[in-house]
């Protein structure tokens, strides 16, 4: 079946675009790896909250992938896709926001703690 829908799909991808993406992704990559090396232990929490704000967002993409039909006859597909998406990125805040809770319970004093 998913042979079925891949030949469905119009080509628009040219080579020249799949490499430029494929370079954007390759020093995304090592910037981000770069810049969160560089980060003192003082600012994780700041920067899971962000990160969590972001992955917040990509909640919202994957709700939108799921509901919006694809126009090529990849319905299905958006809709198995845009769901498999939307669990992962739940998965991936919620367990953020179970780590930062923790990281921020380590800054209370310990008759604070419960």
């Amino acid at each position: 079946m998913l042979a079925v829908l891949v030949d469905t799909v119009p080509p628009t991808l040219s080579p020249e675009t799949l490499i430029a993406a494929i370079t954007v992704l390759a020093l995304s990559i090592f910037l981000g790896f770069e810049l969160i090396s560089k980060v003192p232990p003082t600012l994780h929490t700041p920067l899971m909250s962000g990160a969590n704000a972001i992955s917040g967002i990509t909640i919202v993409g994957a709700l939108t992938a799921a509901s919006v039909s694809g126009g090529f006859g990849l319905d299905a597909l958006s809709v198995m896709l845009g769901s498999l998406a939307l669990a992962l990125a739940t998965i991936n805040v919620v367990g953020g926001f179970m780590v930062t809770g923790r990281m921020l319970s380590m800054f209370k004093k310990k008759e604070d703690r419960s």
